[in-house]
């Protein structure tokens, strides 16, 4: 095992489709990894209650039957998913998403339709620190053309495709080689916790504000959220 610059708790979640205020979890994964490189995994399957699309089921291969024969109540699942988070960040150890604003959106929509406080009150803070490939690698090189989704970046990275893609445990894993690649590859970014979240931030920020000054110019709605989580 090779020794990593941080340790952090990895976050990924499949579900019913992309609107976070309507759409379903139906299933995640929280993967501890260490900065000696072992690994914790923890998994949910959740019956959300409603039928599983089937462009859904297309991509994650979870299926209505799969859920509600096996997939735990949401409420409990979401509560269980939620501590471990605060747990997670109260004692100050990174969680990693990809596309972190909508995870962390998509959950907290979902612990509000169980009537449960969402992620930063049950936290009692700010949810940091938080790291997201997609949002640090547009920080690094934000001109570089082409997709950048998990799959796309991956292959920029020169990081090994995994044969079961849109699979929460590996989506995260392939997530931390990611952001380990990325953290390689660009020694000059902070290498403490909260001044990346941080210079996330301000990265995001100007990204969406160039973004939505684009959007005008195309004589489209500037849209695009300029405040990261």
């Amino acid at each position: 095992m090779t020794n990593c610059i941080f340790e952090l708790v990895g976050f990924d979640c499949e579900t019913t489709g992309t609107d976070v205020a309507k759409d379903r979890i139906v299933s995640a994964a929280l993967v501890h990894r260490r900065q000696n490189g072992s690994s914790t995994v923890n998994t949910w399957l959740i019956n959300p209650g409603v039928e599983i699309p089937a462009e859904a089921t297309a991509i994650h291969q979870i299926t209505t039957k799969q859920v509600r024969e096996a997939g735990v109540q949401p409420d409990v699942a979401l509560q269980e998913i939620a501590q471990s988070l605060c747990e997670t960040l109260s004692e100050g150890v990174p969680v990693l998403i990809f596309n972190a604003q909508f995870d962390l959106g998509i959950l907290d929509a979902e612990l509000s339709r169980y009537s449960m406080p969402c992620l930063k009150d049950q936290l009692g803070m700010p949810v940091k620190p938080v790291f997201d490939p997609m949002v640090i690698d547009r920080g690094v090189d934000r001109y570089r053309k082409g997709k950048r989704t998990l799959s796309a970046l991956m292959e920029f990275y020169g990081i090994p495709s995994s044969l079961k893609q849109h699979d929460a445990t590996e989506d995260v894993k392939n997530t931390i080689a990611l952001f380990d690649a990325i953290v390689s590859q660009f020694p000059e970014l902070p290498t403490d916790a909260t001044r990346l979240h941080d210079w996330q931030v301000g990265k995001y920020r100007e990204w969406a504000l160039n973004f939505n000054q684009w959007l005008v110019t195309k004589s489209r709605n500037p849209n695009v959220p300029t405040v990261w989580l």
